[in-house]
Protein backbone atom coordinates (compact mmCIF):
# COMPACT_ATOMS: atom_id res chain seq x y z
CA UNK A 1 0.00 0.00 0.00
CA UNK A 2 1.50 3.32 -1.14
CA UNK A 3 0.39 6.05 1.25
CA UNK A 4 3.05 8.71 0.66
CA UNK A 5 5.56 9.82 -1.97
CA UNK A 6 8.34 8.50 0.25
CA UNK A 7 7.02 4.98 -0.51
CA UNK A 8 7.86 5.48 -4.19
CA UNK A 9 11.37 4.87 -5.47
CA UNK A 10 11.87 8.44 -6.61
CA UNK A 11 15.28 10.06 -6.64
CA UNK A 12 16.17 12.75 -4.12
CA UNK A 13 15.96 15.81 -6.45
CA UNK A 14 12.39 14.87 -7.39
CA UNK A 15 11.42 14.19 -3.77
CA UNK A 16 12.83 17.59 -2.83
CA UNK A 17 10.77 19.33 -5.52
CA UNK A 18 7.61 17.53 -4.36
CA UNK A 19 8.32 18.54 -0.78
CA UNK A 20 8.54 22.21 -1.78
CA UNK A 21 5.09 21.87 -3.37
CA UNK A 22 3.79 20.24 -0.17
CA UNK A 23 3.00 17.03 -2.02
CA UNK A 24 2.79 14.29 0.59
CA UNK A 25 0.27 11.69 -0.54
CA UNK A 26 0.03 10.45 -4.13
CA UNK A 27 -3.36 10.36 -5.83
CA UNK A 28 -4.72 6.92 -6.80
CA UNK A 29 -3.47 7.15 -10.37
CA UNK A 30 -0.02 8.27 -9.20
CA UNK A 31 0.21 5.41 -6.72
CA UNK A 32 -0.82 2.88 -9.37
CA UNK A 33 1.04 4.28 -12.39
CA UNK A 34 4.43 5.43 -11.09
CA UNK A 35 5.85 2.00 -10.03
CA UNK A 36 5.26 0.24 -13.39
CA UNK A 37 6.43 3.32 -15.29
CA UNK A 38 9.65 3.41 -13.28
CA UNK A 39 10.05 -0.25 -14.26
CA UNK A 40 9.81 0.71 -17.94
CA UNK A 41 6.35 -0.70 -18.73
CA UNK A 42 3.94 0.77 -21.26
CA UNK A 43 0.76 2.08 -19.66
CA UNK A 44 -2.87 2.72 -20.52
CA UNK A 45 -4.32 5.19 -18.03
CA UNK A 46 -8.05 5.88 -17.90
CA UNK A 47 -8.48 9.05 -15.90
CA UNK A 48 -9.97 12.50 -16.29
CA UNK A 49 -8.45 15.93 -15.69
CA UNK A 50 -7.91 16.71 -12.01
CA UNK A 51 -6.85 13.20 -10.96
CA UNK A 52 -3.14 14.03 -10.86
CA UNK A 53 -2.22 12.18 -14.04
CA UNK A 54 0.35 14.76 -15.17
CA UNK A 55 2.58 13.98 -12.19
CA UNK A 56 1.88 10.28 -12.76
CA UNK A 57 3.79 10.39 -16.04
CA UNK A 58 6.05 13.44 -15.53
CA UNK A 59 7.85 12.10 -12.45
CA UNK A 60 8.90 8.77 -14.03
CA UNK A 61 9.96 10.57 -17.23
CA UNK A 62 12.20 12.95 -15.29
CA UNK A 63 13.72 10.07 -13.36
CA UNK A 64 14.30 8.03 -16.51
CA UNK A 65 16.02 10.89 -18.32
CA UNK A 66 18.11 11.83 -15.28
CA UNK A 67 19.52 8.28 -15.20
CA UNK A 68 20.10 8.07 -18.95
CA UNK A 69 23.61 8.14 -20.41
CA UNK A 70 22.36 9.79 -23.61
CA UNK A 71 23.88 13.27 -23.99
CA UNK A 72 21.62 15.90 -22.51
CA UNK A 73 20.01 18.39 -24.85
CA UNK A 74 18.74 15.83 -27.36
CA UNK A 75 14.97 15.27 -27.48
CA UNK A 76 14.31 12.04 -25.60
CA UNK A 77 10.75 12.45 -24.30
CA UNK A 78 7.65 13.62 -26.15
CA UNK A 79 4.27 14.51 -24.64
CA UNK A 80 1.36 15.20 -27.01
CA UNK A 81 -1.61 17.22 -25.75
CA UNK A 82 -4.84 18.20 -27.53
CA UNK A 83 -4.93 21.88 -26.54
CA UNK A 84 -2.48 24.71 -26.11
CA UNK A 85 -3.57 25.36 -22.54
CA UNK A 86 -2.99 21.76 -21.51
CA UNK A 87 0.42 21.74 -23.20
CA UNK A 88 1.43 24.89 -21.30
CA UNK A 89 0.26 23.40 -18.02
CA UNK A 90 2.14 20.14 -18.61
CA UNK A 91 5.28 22.13 -19.43
CA UNK A 92 4.91 24.04 -16.18
CA UNK A 93 4.61 20.74 -14.29
CA UNK A 94 7.89 19.52 -15.79
CA UNK A 95 9.52 22.79 -14.72
CA UNK A 96 8.28 22.45 -11.14
CA UNK A 97 9.04 18.76 -10.66
CA UNK A 98 12.39 18.94 -12.45
CA UNK A 99 13.69 22.14 -10.89
CA UNK A 100 16.63 20.33 -9.27
CA UNK A 101 17.55 18.30 -12.35
CA UNK A 102 19.78 19.44 -15.25
CA UNK A 103 17.01 18.79 -17.80
CA UNK A 104 15.39 21.24 -20.19
CA UNK A 105 11.97 21.20 -21.81
CA UNK A 106 10.20 23.14 -24.55
CA UNK A 107 6.49 23.69 -25.21
CA UNK A 108 5.61 23.56 -28.91
CA UNK A 109 2.18 24.86 -29.89
CA UNK A 110 0.32 26.80 -32.57
CA UNK A 111 -1.31 30.18 -32.34
CA UNK A 112 2.02 31.94 -31.71
CA UNK A 113 5.13 32.53 -33.79
CA UNK A 114 7.39 29.52 -34.22
CA UNK A 115 10.73 31.38 -34.06
CA UNK A 116 11.18 31.15 -30.24
CA UNK A 117 10.23 27.47 -30.35
CA UNK A 118 12.74 26.78 -33.12
CA UNK A 119 15.41 28.62 -31.12
CA UNK A 120 14.65 26.56 -28.02
CA UNK A 121 14.98 23.33 -30.00
CA UNK A 122 18.23 24.49 -31.56
CA UNK A 123 19.66 25.24 -28.10
CA UNK A 124 18.88 21.68 -27.03
CA UNK A 125 16.02 20.27 -24.96
CA UNK A 126 15.40 16.91 -23.35
CA UNK A 127 11.58 16.99 -23.21
CA UNK A 128 9.12 18.34 -25.77
CA UNK A 129 5.49 19.00 -24.84
CA UNK A 130 3.48 19.74 -27.97
CA UNK A 131 0.19 19.99 -29.75
CA UNK A 132 0.26 17.70 -32.81
CA UNK A 133 -0.26 20.30 -35.54
CA UNK A 134 2.69 22.58 -34.71
CA UNK A 135 4.95 19.63 -33.86
CA UNK A 136 4.30 18.13 -37.27
CA UNK A 137 5.03 21.48 -38.94
CA UNK A 138 8.41 21.78 -37.23
CA UNK A 139 9.19 18.13 -37.87
CA UNK A 140 8.53 18.52 -41.59
CA UNK A 141 10.61 21.72 -41.67
CA UNK A 142 13.55 19.81 -40.22
CA UNK A 143 13.73 21.74 -36.95
CA UNK A 144 13.67 18.60 -34.80
CA UNK A 145 14.13 14.86 -35.00
CA UNK A 146 12.22 12.21 -33.13
CA UNK A 147 14.50 9.25 -33.71
CA UNK A 148 16.03 9.66 -30.24
CA UNK A 149 12.71 9.51 -28.36
CA UNK A 150 12.74 6.92 -25.58
CA UNK A 151 9.32 7.70 -24.08
CA UNK A 152 6.15 9.14 -25.62
CA UNK A 153 2.93 10.19 -23.90
CA UNK A 154 -0.42 10.67 -25.60
CA UNK A 155 -2.49 12.72 -23.12
CA UNK A 156 -6.27 13.03 -23.35
CA UNK A 157 -6.42 10.73 -26.36
CA UNK A 158 -10.20 10.98 -26.62
CA UNK A 159 -9.97 14.76 -27.03
CA UNK A 160 -7.24 14.29 -29.63
CA UNK A 161 -9.65 12.32 -31.76
CA UNK A 162 -12.57 14.69 -31.08
CA UNK A 163 -10.51 17.60 -32.40
CA UNK A 164 -9.43 15.62 -35.48
CA UNK A 165 -5.77 14.96 -34.67
CA UNK A 166 -5.83 11.28 -35.58
CA UNK A 167 -3.85 11.61 -38.83
CA UNK A 168 -1.17 13.97 -37.41
CA UNK A 169 -0.74 11.61 -34.46
CA UNK A 170 -0.26 8.61 -36.74
CA UNK A 171 2.36 10.49 -38.75
CA UNK A 172 4.20 11.50 -35.59
CA UNK A 173 4.13 7.96 -34.21
CA UNK A 174 5.63 6.64 -37.46
CA UNK A 175 8.59 9.01 -36.94
CA UNK A 176 9.37 7.52 -33.50
CA UNK A 177 11.73 4.62 -32.79
CA UNK A 178 10.02 1.27 -32.55
CA UNK A 179 11.79 0.56 -29.26
CA UNK A 180 10.39 3.02 -26.75
CA UNK A 181 8.17 3.34 -23.68
CA UNK A 182 4.65 4.48 -24.61
CA UNK A 183 1.84 5.87 -22.45
CA UNK A 184 -1.76 6.67 -23.37
CA UNK A 185 -4.15 8.56 -21.11
CA UNK A 186 -7.83 9.07 -21.84
CA UNK A 187 -10.91 9.97 -19.82
CA UNK A 188 -13.08 7.68 -21.96
CA UNK A 189 -12.32 4.68 -24.12
CA UNK A 190 -14.51 4.64 -27.25
CA UNK A 191 -13.56 2.10 -29.96
CA UNK A 192 -11.46 4.57 -32.00
CA UNK A 193 -9.38 5.51 -28.95
CA UNK A 194 -8.99 1.87 -27.93
CA UNK A 195 -7.68 1.00 -31.40
CA UNK A 196 -5.25 3.92 -31.40
CA UNK A 197 -3.86 2.96 -28.00
CA UNK A 198 -3.65 -0.69 -29.03
CA UNK A 199 -1.54 0.31 -32.04
CA UNK A 200 0.82 2.40 -29.91
CA UNK A 201 1.21 0.32 -26.74
CA UNK A 202 3.00 -2.98 -26.19
CA UNK A 203 1.76 -5.22 -23.36
CA UNK A 204 0.60 -2.22 -21.31
CA UNK A 205 -0.28 -2.03 -17.66
CA UNK A 206 -3.87 -0.78 -17.40
CA UNK A 207 -4.60 1.76 -14.67
CA UNK A 208 -8.15 2.98 -14.31
CA UNK A 209 -9.35 5.64 -11.92
CA UNK A 210 -13.12 5.52 -11.97
CA UNK A 211 -14.67 8.98 -12.32
CA UNK A 212 -16.61 9.98 -9.27
CA UNK A 213 -19.99 9.91 -10.98
CA UNK A 214 -21.71 10.60 -7.68
CA UNK A 215 -19.66 13.86 -7.55
CA UNK A 216 -18.19 15.34 -4.40
CA UNK A 217 -20.68 15.91 -1.63
CA UNK A 218 -19.02 19.20 -0.78
CA UNK A 219 -20.18 20.68 -4.13
CA UNK A 220 -23.50 22.45 -3.69
CA UNK A 221 -25.36 21.69 -6.93
CA UNK A 222 -28.33 23.83 -8.00
CA UNK A 223 -30.34 24.13 -11.19
CA UNK A 224 -32.27 27.21 -12.28
CA UNK A 225 -35.20 26.62 -14.59
CA UNK A 226 -35.04 29.51 -17.08
CA UNK A 227 -36.03 30.20 -20.68
CA UNK A 228 -33.04 30.54 -23.01
CA UNK A 229 -33.60 34.27 -23.81
CA UNK A 230 -33.38 35.10 -20.08
CA UNK A 231 -30.14 33.26 -19.30
CA UNK A 232 -27.84 36.25 -19.69
CA UNK A 233 -30.03 38.37 -17.48
CA UNK A 234 -30.13 35.63 -14.85
CA UNK A 235 -26.34 35.30 -14.93
CA UNK A 236 -25.85 39.03 -14.30
CA UNK A 237 -28.33 38.87 -11.44
CA UNK A 238 -26.63 35.92 -9.74
CA UNK A 239 -23.21 37.51 -10.06
CA UNK A 240 -24.35 40.37 -7.84
CA UNK A 241 -23.74 37.89 -5.01
CA UNK A 242 -20.15 38.66 -4.00
CA UNK A 243 -19.84 35.15 -2.57
CA UNK A 244 -19.29 34.14 -6.21
CA UNK A 245 -15.68 35.23 -5.97
CA UNK A 246 -14.22 33.32 -8.92
CA UNK A 247 -16.58 31.73 -11.44
CA UNK A 248 -15.90 29.53 -14.45
CA UNK A 249 -18.86 29.76 -16.85
CA UNK A 250 -19.33 27.07 -19.51
CA UNK A 251 -21.14 27.72 -22.75
CA UNK A 252 -21.72 25.51 -25.75
CA UNK A 253 -20.53 27.85 -28.51
CA UNK A 254 -17.64 30.22 -29.20
CA UNK A 255 -19.95 33.08 -30.17
CA UNK A 256 -21.96 32.48 -27.03
CA UNK A 257 -18.83 32.80 -24.90
CA UNK A 258 -18.01 36.14 -26.52
CA UNK A 259 -21.53 37.51 -26.08
CA UNK A 260 -21.71 36.50 -22.42
CA UNK A 261 -18.33 38.04 -21.58
CA UNK A 262 -19.24 41.27 -23.36
CA UNK A 263 -22.57 41.44 -21.54
CA UNK A 264 -20.85 41.01 -18.19
CA UNK A 265 -18.28 43.68 -19.02
CA UNK A 266 -21.09 46.11 -19.84
CA UNK A 267 -22.53 45.54 -16.38
CA UNK A 268 -19.19 46.21 -14.73
CA UNK A 269 -18.25 42.58 -14.02
CA UNK A 270 -14.62 41.72 -14.76
CA UNK A 271 -14.98 38.92 -17.31
CA UNK A 272 -13.06 37.34 -20.18
CA UNK A 273 -13.68 34.57 -22.69
CA UNK A 274 -11.57 31.74 -24.08
CA UNK A 275 -12.40 29.56 -27.07
CA UNK A 276 -10.81 28.13 -30.19
CA UNK A 277 -11.12 31.31 -32.27
CA UNK A 278 -9.09 33.37 -29.79
CA UNK A 279 -5.38 33.77 -30.40
CA UNK A 280 -3.14 31.83 -28.06
CA UNK A 281 -1.80 35.01 -26.48
CA UNK A 282 -5.34 36.27 -25.81
CA UNK A 283 -6.37 32.95 -24.31
CA UNK A 284 -3.32 32.75 -22.09
CA UNK A 285 -3.73 36.37 -20.98
CA UNK A 286 -7.35 35.69 -19.97
CA UNK A 287 -6.36 32.54 -18.04
CA UNK A 288 -3.53 34.37 -16.27
CA UNK A 289 -5.82 37.29 -15.38
CA UNK A 290 -8.39 34.83 -14.04
CA UNK A 291 -5.78 32.98 -11.99
CA UNK A 292 -4.38 36.26 -10.63
CA UNK A 293 -7.80 37.63 -9.67
CA UNK A 294 -7.90 40.38 -12.30
CA UNK A 295 -10.91 38.64 -13.82
CA UNK A 296 -13.74 37.47 -11.63
CA UNK A 297 -15.44 35.43 -14.38
CA UNK A 298 -13.97 33.32 -17.17
CA UNK A 299 -16.38 32.16 -19.87
CA UNK A 300 -15.18 29.10 -21.76
CA UNK A 301 -16.10 26.38 -24.18
CA UNK A 302 -15.30 22.83 -23.09
CA UNK A 303 -12.38 22.27 -25.45
CA UNK A 304 -10.73 25.61 -24.64
CA UNK A 305 -11.06 24.88 -20.91
CA UNK A 306 -9.29 21.54 -21.14
CA UNK A 307 -6.19 21.59 -19.02
CA UNK A 308 -7.15 24.63 -16.96
CA UNK A 309 -6.33 23.75 -13.37
CA UNK A 310 -6.85 26.83 -11.20
CA UNK A 311 -7.23 26.76 -7.45
CA UNK A 312 -9.87 28.85 -5.74
CA UNK A 313 -12.70 28.53 -8.28
CA UNK A 314 -15.69 29.05 -5.99
CA UNK A 315 -18.40 28.43 -8.59
CA UNK A 316 -18.84 26.58 -11.85
CA UNK A 317 -21.81 27.87 -13.82
CA UNK A 318 -23.23 25.76 -16.64
CA UNK A 319 -24.79 28.46 -18.79
CA UNK A 320 -25.58 25.68 -21.27
CA UNK A 321 -25.99 22.12 -20.06
CA UNK A 322 -23.64 19.71 -21.83
CA UNK A 323 -25.05 17.10 -24.17
CA UNK A 324 -22.74 14.45 -22.71
CA UNK A 325 -23.46 13.90 -18.99
CA UNK A 326 -19.86 12.92 -18.18
CA UNK A 327 -18.87 16.43 -19.28
CA UNK A 328 -20.98 17.82 -16.44
CA UNK A 329 -18.91 15.83 -13.94
CA UNK A 330 -15.68 17.10 -15.53
CA UNK A 331 -16.90 20.69 -15.43
CA UNK A 332 -18.03 20.85 -11.83
CA UNK A 333 -14.89 19.04 -10.68
CA UNK A 334 -13.00 22.30 -11.27
CA UNK A 335 -14.41 23.66 -8.03
CA UNK A 336 -14.19 22.22 -4.51
CA UNK A 337 -10.57 21.17 -4.95
CA UNK A 338 -8.02 20.49 -2.25
CA UNK A 339 -10.73 20.11 0.39
CA UNK A 340 -12.38 23.47 -0.32
CA UNK A 341 -16.11 23.93 -0.71
CA UNK A 342 -17.62 24.88 -4.03
CA UNK A 343 -20.89 25.34 -5.87
CA UNK A 344 -22.17 24.27 -9.28
CA UNK A 345 -25.04 26.26 -10.78
CA UNK A 346 -26.75 25.13 -13.96
CA UNK A 347 -29.24 26.92 -16.20
CA UNK A 348 -31.83 24.64 -17.76
CA UNK A 349 -34.33 25.72 -20.40
CA UNK A 350 -37.16 23.40 -21.51
CA UNK A 351 -35.11 22.07 -24.42
CA UNK A 352 -32.38 20.92 -22.01
CA UNK A 353 -34.57 18.86 -19.68
CA UNK A 354 -33.49 15.59 -21.32
CA UNK A 355 -29.84 16.49 -20.72
CA UNK A 356 -30.66 17.24 -17.08
CA UNK A 357 -32.27 13.83 -16.64
CA UNK A 358 -29.18 12.16 -18.14
CA UNK A 359 -26.97 14.05 -15.67
CA UNK A 360 -29.14 12.98 -12.73
CA UNK A 361 -28.96 9.35 -13.86
CA UNK A 362 -25.18 9.49 -14.13
CA UNK A 363 -24.62 11.29 -10.83
CA UNK A 364 -27.27 9.20 -9.09
CA UNK A 365 -28.82 12.18 -7.38
CA UNK A 366 -31.74 14.51 -7.93
CA UNK A 367 -30.65 18.11 -8.38
CA UNK A 368 -32.43 20.97 -6.62
CA UNK A 369 -34.41 22.93 -9.21
CA UNK A 370 -35.24 26.58 -8.59
CA UNK A 371 -37.68 28.57 -10.70
CA UNK A 372 -35.82 31.69 -11.86
CA UNK A 373 -38.97 33.74 -12.43
CA UNK A 374 -38.78 35.36 -9.01
CA UNK A 375 -35.27 36.62 -9.66
CA UNK A 376 -36.11 37.78 -13.16
CA UNK A 377 -39.04 39.78 -11.84
CA UNK A 378 -36.54 42.12 -10.18
CA UNK A 379 -36.70 45.76 -11.13
CA UNK A 380 -33.98 46.81 -13.58
CA UNK A 381 -32.47 50.16 -12.63
CA UNK A 382 -29.80 52.32 -14.22
CA UNK A 383 -26.70 52.89 -12.12
CA UNK A 384 -25.18 56.29 -12.91
CA UNK A 385 -21.78 55.25 -11.62
CA UNK A 386 -19.19 54.07 -14.14
CA UNK A 387 -18.02 50.46 -13.92
CA UNK A 388 -15.31 49.71 -11.39
CA UNK A 389 -11.77 49.48 -12.73
CA UNK A 390 -10.97 46.02 -13.99
CA UNK A 391 -7.27 46.31 -13.16
CA UNK A 392 -6.49 45.53 -16.79
CA UNK A 393 -6.46 48.14 -19.54
CA UNK A 394 -8.04 45.91 -22.16
CA UNK A 395 -10.85 44.77 -19.90
CA UNK A 396 -11.30 48.31 -18.59
CA UNK A 397 -11.87 49.66 -22.10
CA UNK A 398 -14.46 46.97 -22.66
CA UNK A 399 -16.22 47.77 -19.41
CA UNK A 400 -16.36 51.49 -20.18
CA UNK A 401 -18.22 51.15 -23.44
CA UNK A 402 -21.40 52.16 -21.73
CA UNK A 403 -22.70 52.88 -18.23
CA UNK A 404 -23.32 49.89 -16.02
CA UNK A 405 -26.79 48.51 -15.79
CA UNK A 406 -27.45 46.73 -12.52
CA UNK A 407 -30.28 44.54 -11.38
CA UNK A 408 -31.83 45.13 -8.00
CA UNK A 409 -32.23 41.81 -6.17
CA UNK A 410 -35.77 40.56 -5.83
CA UNK A 411 -37.46 39.84 -2.55
CA UNK A 412 -38.72 36.73 -4.30
CA UNK A 413 -35.35 34.95 -4.07
CA UNK A 414 -36.38 31.45 -3.01
CA UNK A 415 -35.73 30.58 0.59
CA UNK A 416 -32.68 28.36 0.84
CA UNK A 417 -31.62 29.15 -2.73
CA UNK A 418 -28.50 31.16 -1.93
CA UNK A 419 -25.79 30.37 -4.42
CA UNK A 420 -22.81 30.74 -2.12
CA UNK A 421 -21.03 27.51 -1.34
CA UNK A 422 -21.47 25.90 2.00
Amino acid sequence: MISSFTDLALIEPIRRALSLENYRQPTPIQAQAIPPLLAGRDLLGIAQTGTGKTAAFALPILQRLAASTTPRGSVRALVLAPTRELAIQIGESFRIYGRFLPLRHAVILGGVGQRPQVAALAAGVDIVVATPGRLLDLLEQGHLRLDGISVVVLDEADRMLDIGFIQPIKRIIRALPRTRQSLCFSATMPPAVAKLCDDILRDPVRVEVTPNAATAERIDQRVFSVDAPNKRRLLSTLLRDRAIARALVFTRTKNGANRIAEQLLRTGIRAGAIHGNKSQSARQRAITDFRDGKLRVLVATDIAARGIDIDGITHVINYDLPNVPETYVHRIGRTARAGAAGAAISFCDPAERASLRDIERLTRRSLTIIDAKGLLAAEVVKDPRPPRSTGNQHHRREAQRESAQRVKPSRAWPRGAAVAAG
